[in-house]
């Protein structure tokens, strides 16, 4: 069980970084594409990167 949530959880994680980087155009930022993208679960709890996230996700 704890395997399965493991590989729903990384899935999910892939999933969010992918769409972030493709989407990356879309927001206010210009520098720290990889930074930002695979800090998403951490810096989310952030109102301006959730915003940003939210923007990229719809590009």
């Amino acid at each position: 069980m704890v395997g399965f949530l493991g590989f729903v959880l990384l899935v999910v994680y892939g999933l969010g970084a992918w769409k972030f980087w493709a989407g990356f155009h879309q927001t206010h930022y210009s520098q720290s594409r990889a930074l930002l993208t695979f800090g998403w679960p951490v810096m989310i709890f952030n109102a301006s990167y959730r915003q940003n996230f939210r923007r990229a996700l719809k590009g």
